[in-house]
């Protein structure tokens, strides 16, 4: 009895303990699940705010507005490309961590020029455009560089399985097409050639073979058949022969 009240006690602690578990995992992923959908609307409200300011204001603040536009899309595109592909090709992990280190100035720049968008004097921000401009192209360039060239890298594993596929197909394709240089084997239907000289087929007779020719003895013609001499039976008369004479007979 004891035993039992034990067995059912450890019973109820294991599920206790396992509710527990799932209801963290559920609440820690909802969570998550939450927190990504407020990025994601976050980004979104700052990217169209950008575009915004980059077509509608003038000046060093439409300027700054592009290159954090600018800025942003690129590094995006890089990031979820290589993540993408990083599952089907592992050697992208140092491409990746190259990037990590891109990002840290990426992050760097654009808070600099979140900052400068709402510094009063405008004129030094003018001064200092030509630098900034630089900084980000030099950034989204080799971010660029990363992207396209993950991208190239896909491509090329594409196109060299697609060779090797078609090449497979074509080794197939002929093995298939082996039955045209082969003869009627057990098994395989014979050709309409072989049909003509199939022995069950009614409209050919059975052939001996070679060796049955050769001993079957030749048969001798037929013979003629004797005339008795003197017989009285009046004579073959044949086609080429002239017809007697009456006074030959007299």
């Amino acid at each position: 009895m004891e035993a039992a009240i034990l067995i059912m006690a450890l019973l109820f602690v294991a599920f206790v303990v396992l509710g527990v578990y799932v209801t963290v995992k559920v609440v820690g992923a909802a969570k998550r699940g939450v927190e990504r959908t407020v990025t994601q609307a976050r980004r979104t409200v700052e990217d169209t705010t950008l575009r915004a300011k980059s077509v509608g204001q003038p000046g060093v603040a439409g300027q700054l507005a592009q290159l954090r536009l600018s800025l942003r899309t690129s590094m995006r595109a890089t990031q979820e490309a290589l993540h993408a592909r990083l599952a089907e090709d592992e050697s992208l992990k140092e491409s990746l961590a190259l990037f990590e280190r891109l990002s840290g100035h990426g992050h760097e720049l654009d808070d600099e020029l979140r900052r400068l968008e709402r510094e009063p004097d405008k004129r030094k921000i003018a001064d200092r455009m030509p630098e900034l401009r630089e900084r980000t192209e030099r950034i989204t360039h080799s971010a660029d560089s990363l992207r396209w060239a993950a991208r190239d890298r896909a491509r090329q594993f594409a196109d060299d399985d697609l060779a090797s596929l078609s090449e497979q197909i074509e080794m197939e394709s002929g093995a298939l097409r082996d039955w045209a240089t082969k003869g009627p084997t057990t098994g395989e239907p014979a050709s309409w050639g072989d049909l003509a000289e199939d022995p069950a087929s009614p409209r050919s007779g059975p052939k001996p073979s070679a060796p049955e020719a050769a001993s079957r003895p030749r048969s001798e013609p037929p013979a003629q058949p004797s005339r008795a001499i003197g017989s009285a039976e009046s004579p073959v008369t044949y086609p080429w022969q002239k017809t007697p004479r009456p006074e030959a007979t007299s």
